[in-house]
C-alpha cells in the first residue's frame, strides 16, 4: 500500500513537470540601446508546444495584420498564424525547416537570469547568428524557431547588432491561447500564406487587369473600362482612401506585347476635375475642344498647358514598352532567354495631395497602331512607412505635352522648334513654400539626327530667368537587352534595344526630375521651358514630351 501511494506520487510529479509551462519575455535592443516603444516577445513553452507572440497580441491591442508561431513538439513543426483582419485568420505549417537548422557549437558559457547557457553560430542568408541556450529548463523553446532542438533560447544575437534577450521567467498554470486563437482559421500552402500576410500590409487599388490597350474601331467601352481614341486610351474611375503623412503610394504596371513589336510611349495619368474643363471633356468631345497653346511657330497644340478654366492631365508615370516582349519571344537568339513581362513601378508619394480621398480617373495610353497592340495590368498601392521624403501639401498641374490623345488628332510636341518654346503663366492664391518643379522629359525623333538619338539641354526658366539647366540621357538602355525579342539588329553588333536615348530606353521607366524653385509669393508667375529641338529632315521630325506640376506647402 505504502509502495503504491508513493508511486502514485512520484507519477504525479512526473506529469506535473509533463504539463509546466513557462512564460518568457524578451527585451529587443539595437547596437547596445533597447528599442523605444517595443512590444516584449513573449513565449509561453511547454513539453507539447511552444507558443511566440509579443505582450501587444496578448491584450489583444495588435495592429493588424499580426503573427504568432507555434512549434509542435516533439517533431519540431512549425505553425504559423496570420490575423489578417478582424475574424479572418490564416495558417500554415511546416515540418522540415527547424531540422534542416545547423550550428557550430563553441565552448562559451554565461549566465542569463541565473540559468547556465552555451552559445552556438549559425549562418543565415549571409546573417551570422549567435544563439545562447540553456538545458536547465529540461524543455526546448525560443523567441524564434531558431535553436528551438538546441534547449531553451534565452538570447539571440544577428551580426553583432541586433539583440534579443530574455528578462523574465516565470512558471503559469495556464496560458491566454485559447481566448487569442479561437474562430474560423483557413489554411494553406507557405507561399500562398507568405503571399496573403504580405498583401494584407497594404492598401491595394486595381485599377486595369490584363486590359487590352490597341488601335481598333473594334475597341468599345464597357462598364469597367472606358476606351478612347480607337482602343489607345483606357479609362476607370477611383476611390481614394484617406492617405496619412506616413504613407507611400506606388504605381505599378506589367505590359505584355500583344501583336505590336514596337517600342511605345506609354504613360498612366489622372485628370483634375477641379476645374470647369478637364481633359475628361477632351476625350469626350474632341481634343480642339480643350484650350489651345500658341507660342508661334503656326500651329496649334490643345489641351497642354494649364488655364485659368482648365487642368491637364497629371502624369503619375511615364514608361516606354520594349521591343515585342512575351509575343515575339519566338524569336530565338543564341544564349538569350527572353523575359515574358514588363513590370514597371515608381514611387509617387509626392502626389498624394491630389490623391487623397478623391475619385479619380486614372488612364493608361499607349501609342501604337496595331490591332493587337498590349496587354496591360495597373494597380496602386499604398503602405505605411516611417519615410517621409515628399511633405508637399499642394499640387498645382502646369503643363503635359504627352499627345496623349495622339490616334484621335492630338499633335505631337514640337513647339520647342522656337525660342519661345512651352510657356505657362500661372497664378498663386497662397505664398508657396519649399517650391519644386516635378518635370518628366523624354526627346523623340527616330533616326540618327533625331533628338531620340541627340543629346539636348533642358532649360528651365522662371519668371523670365533660368533656373535649371541639363542633358536628359540614358546610357543603360543595353541592359534591358531581354526584354526585347524583337529589337533589330545592327552590322556593328548593337541591337536598337541598345542605343543610348533622350532619357529613355525601350523596356523601362523615365524617372522625374525635380527641380527647387524655393519660396514663391501669392501672385503670378511663369515657367519657360526651352530645347534646342532638331530641324525636321523631310517627313522626318523631332518632338519633346515634357510635363511639370508644381509642388510646395502652402
Amino acid at each position: 500500500m505504502h509502495q503504491r501511494i508513493l508511486l502514485s506520487f512520484f507519477t504525479f510529479l512526473y506529469l506535473l513537470s509533463f504539463a509546466q509551462t513557462y512564460e518568457v519575455q524578451y527585451i529587443s535592443s539595437s547596437n547596445g540601446k533597447i528599442l523605444t516603444d517595443q512590444s516584449p516577445t513573449l513565449v509561453w513553452a511547454n513539453e507539447k508546444e511552444n507558443f511566440i507572440l509579443n505582450n501587444k497580441i496578448r491584450e489583444q491591442k495588435a495592429d493588424f495584420p499580426y503573427e504568432i508561431t507555434k512549434i509542435e513538439k516533439p517533431s519540431n513543426t512549425v505553425v504559423s498564424y496570420a490575423f489578417l483582419k478582424p475574424n479572418e485568420i490564416i495558417s500554415t505549417s511546416d515540418k522540415e525547416s527547424i531540422g534542416k537548422q545547423t550550428f557550430e557549437f563553441t565552448n562559451e558559457t554565461k549566465k542569463i537570469l541565473g540559468y547556465n547557457c552555451k552559445k552556438a553560430v549559425t549562418k543565415i542568408n549571409s546573417n551570422t547568428i549567435e544563439v545562447w541556450y540553456t538545458n536547465d529548463l529540461k524543455i526546448q523553446g525560443g523567441p524564434s524557431t531558431i535553436g528551438q532542438n538546441l534547449g531553451f533560447v534565452l538570447e539571440i544575437e544577428r551580426n553583432k547588432n541586433s539583440l534579443i534577450t530574455a528578462n523574465s521567467i516565470k512558471k503559469v498554470k495556464k496560458t491566454d491561447i485559447d481566448n487569442i486563437l479561437k474562430g474560423s482559421i483557413n489554411s494553406t500552402d507557405q507561399l500562398g500564406y507568405r503571399d496573403l500576410l504580405w498583401k494584407s500590409r497594404f492598401i491595394t487599388l486595381k485599377v486595369f487587369d490584363n486590359e487590352t490597350i490597341n488601335f481598333s474601331d473594334d475597341s468599345k467601352s464597357d462598364e469597367n473600362v472606358k476606351r478612347f481614341a480607337n482602343g489607345t486610351i483606357i479609362l476607370k474611375k477611383i476611390k481614394f482612401p484617406k492617405i496619412s503623412e506616413g504613407e507611400n503610394i506606388f504605381v505599378e504596371v506589367k505590359q505584355q506585347s500583344n501583336g505590336d513589336a514596337y517600342d511605345r510611349t506609354g504613360t498612366v495619368f489622372f485628370i483634375p476635375q477641379d476645374k470647369s474643363q478637364s481633359f475628361f471633356n477632351g476625350l469626350e468631345n474632341g481634343v480642339k475642344t480643350l484650350p489651345a497653346y500658341d507660342n508661334g511657330n503656326g500651329k496649334q497644340y490643345y489641351g497642354v498647358t494649364a488655364t485659368e478654366n482648365y487642368n491637364p492631365a497629371i502624369e503619375m508615370m511615364r514608361f516606354f514598352t520594349a521591343f515585342g516582349v512575351n509575343k515575339f519571344n519566338h524569336i530565338q537568339l543564341k544564349d538569350k532567354n527572353w523575359q515574358t513581362v514588363n513590370p514597371y513601378r515608381q514611387d509617387i508619394t509626392d502626389l498624394k495631395p491630389s490623391l487623397s480621398e478623391k475619385e479619380l480617373w486614372i488612364g493608361t495610353f499607349i501609342g501604337n497602331y496595331d490591332k493587337g497592340g498590349h496587354k496591360v495590368s495597373l494597380e496602386i498601392t499604398i503602405h505605411k512607412s516611417d519615410q517621409a521624403i515628399y511633405k508637399n501639401n499642394t499640387i498645382i498641374p502646369l503643363f503635359n505635352t504627352l499627345n496623349i490623345m495622339e490616334m484621335a488628332g492630338q499633335d505631337y510636341s514640337t513647339m520647342f522648334n522656337n525660342d519661345k518654346g512651352l510657356f505657362v503663366e500661372f497664378t498663386l492664391k497662397k505664398d508657396l513654400k519649399n517650391a519644386q518643379l516635378k518635370y518628366i522629359t523624354t526627346g523623340h525623333g527616330g533616326w540618327e539626327n533625331g533628338d531620340e538619338f541627340v543629346p539636348k539641354a533642358n532649360s528651365i526658366f522662371l519668371n523670365g530667368k533660368m533656373t535649371y539647366s541639363f542633358v536628359p540621357w540614358r546610357s543603360d538602355c543595353g541592359s534591358y537587352r531581354l526584354y526585347n525579342p524583337a529589337s533589330g539588329n545592327f552590322a556593328d553588333g548593337l541591337s536598337s534595344s541598345d542605343l543610348s536615348r533622350s532619357n529613355w530606353c525601350p523596356g523601362t521607366v523615365t524617372n522625374p526630375n525635380f527641380i527647387p524653385l524655393g519660396d514663391l509669393k501669392a501672385g503670378k508667375h511663369t515657367i519657360q521651358v526651352k530645347i534646342p529641338q532638331g530641324p525636321t529632315e523631310g517627313t522626318s521630325f523631332s518632338s519633346w514630351n515634357v510635363s511639370g506640376v508644381l509642388l510646395g506647402v502652402e
